[in-house]
């Protein structure tokens, strides 16, 4: 056989590797926007079926054995070319999953359904005890996971590396300490001055006229309609079911304004991502975020370094008071931007500050270690939550539905390697707008003017069409000029709320 055959025979089982678990993820999207209640054991069904029959397609030893006559001709190339690129992706994917059970595929998949539909129902009645033997099945599979990965420091490391390629818990801790410790007096700081009010986001807004606005926003970012729908869900999220199918579900709140805008913006980023990789990868390893923190350095980005600058809202609050004249008419641009930003201490991640917010994610990623490493049962984590909020914040929820049941990310897959990607994004969204601004430095007067479209396409060409060719280590060296640094998001936060609350 020649190479290129080799190569597209290939391409062409990864594909449909792919194509079966986008399917997958159609079937997930319908369950977290549109299908009945009734749907959900029918649903789990399905989904461990795709993902059964995703694992086998992936796992086919075929792939291996062309990966390994595919070998010579990749180590005869530049590492960066497409071909080479391909093949060592394709080579560290095949051997992870290789590692993986169909049956554990199958099993896990099962479960994270059934525990997803039970969250749904469980977390507005604050039914935890429901959950518990559920999310006690959850971190035993998340330990049996890990465990097919011998040799890592940390029984955390496989489930990080899985969305970070590269990164340890070794290495995450003494950036999220650094950070830490740059925070908490920022934050004493900021509660000694005078508080802002976020009395003008506070009113009721109606959701037909928030969506409306919400989706001027978004267009004008680059988020593309012809190859995007974006829906609504309890829990915002975005997914990609190929290059031209990128979906973004958002969630209203009609008596806070800043919850479904801010949210369909960090979704959008998220999309951006996704609708700026190649279409010549579609379908393929290379096609998609470099990592999830990568990933998530787009959706933060665009939400706060840029949705909630004074510069963004000096060309659209204009067209905001048009949407809500009653509502904000009378609130001067000043004040309102004061009152998208208001720091304050609180219980929900998702509606968190960005000078707190690492805070919370940093309290999750303690947590879920701990579980992991067996210091914390599942039936103390409650407490455990409480506790935490009160130390870290100054604040503590008064039932479960705002503490441990809030987020959806262990009712819906592992315990482990899903939450640091959100401090991690800060953190290199903030070093990749300082690269930015180091070669374009009138990206803030353009976004004044409404325009930012040099933003998106200098991380177009920087980060999304990069894809999976670069590592992310390898991404922040090359474009940012260093390792990864928590100083520039740092830099960012004390410049901007010093000057906010007149530090």
């Amino acid at each position: 056989m020649s190479v290129q055959s080799d190569l597209g025979d290939l391409k062409a089982r990864l594909r449909e590797a792919r194509d079966i678990s986008s399917s997958a993820a159609v079937l997930y999207w319908d369950q977290s926007t549109y299908m009945p209640t009734g749907g959900a054991a029918g649903r789990g069904r399905q989904l461990a079926v795709l993902s059964r029959l995703a694992h086998e397609s992936a796992t086919d030893p075929e792939i291996g054995r062309l990966l390994d006559r595919l070998a010579p001709y990749a180590e005869s190339l530049p590492s960066e070319h497409d071909d080479a690129a391909l093949i060592r992706v394709a080579r560290h994917d095949y051997e992870r999953v290789t590692r993986v059970p169909a049956e554990y595929s199958e099993r896990a998949a099962k479960h994270a359904s059934a525990t997803y539909a039970a969250w749904v129902e469980a977390r507005p009645k604050n039914d935890f005890a429901t959950m518990r033997p559920m999310l006690e099945t959850t971190l035993d599979l998340s330990r049996e996971y890990a465990g097919f990965f011998p040799g890592y420091e940390h029984i955390a490391d496989p489930l990080v590396d899985d969305a970070d390629e590269g990164m340890t818990v070794a290495r995450i801790r003494p950036v999220f300490d650094e950070l830490r410790a740059g925070l908490t007096p920022l934050v004493a700081r900021i509660a000694a001055a005078d508080q802002v009010d976020d009395g003008p986001v506070r009113k009721h807004f109606p959701q037909a006229q928030q969506s409306t606005f919400a989706e001027k926003v978004i267009r004008s970012i680059g988020f593309d309609y012809e190859r995007g729908r974006l829906d609504s869900t309890a829990h915002p999220f975005m997914t990609r079911f190929g290059h031209g199918d990128t979906r973004i579900t958002t969630r209203t709140n009609e008596d806070f304004l800043a919850e479904q805008l801010f949210s369909t913006i960090h979704e959008a980023g998220h999309a951006l991502y996704e609708q700026g990789t190649r279409a010549e990868d579609d379908g393929l390893p290379l096609g998609g975020g470099t990592s999830a923190g990568v990933h998530e350095s787009q959706s933060r980005l665009w939400e706060n370094i840029v949705g909630r600058s004074l510069g963004f809202w000096s060309h659209w609050y204009s067209t905001l008071q048009e949407e809500f004249p009653e509502q904000l008419g009378n609130v001067e641009l000043r004040d309102f931007y004061a009152a998208v930003n208001r720091v304050e201490p609180s219980l929900i991640r998702t509606d968190a500050d960005e000078v707190t917010y690492n805070l919370h994610v940093m309290i999750r990623f303690d947590l879920e270690l701990q579980l992991l490493e067996g210091e914390l049962a599942v039936a103390d984590l409650p407490e455990a939550w409480h506790a935490r909020y009160q130390s870290d914040l100054g604040v503590r929820a008064p039932d479960d539905r705002d503490g441990v049941l809030q987020d959806v990310h262990w009712y819906a897959g592992s315990i482990g390697g899903a939450f640091q990607c959100y401090t991690l994004g800060n953190i290199i969204g903030a070093q990749l707008y300082e690269a930015a601004l180091r070669e374009l430095p009138d990206i803030p007067e353009q976004i004044a003017r409404g325009d930012t479209s040099s933003l998106l396409e200098w991380m177009s060409t920087n980060v999304y069409r990069v894809g999976r060719r670069l590592t992310p280590d390898q991404l922040i060296q090359r474009v940012c000029g260093g390792p990864l640094d928590a100083q520039p998001l740092l830099r960012r936060l004390t410049a901007k709320f010093e000057d906010l609350y007149a530090l």
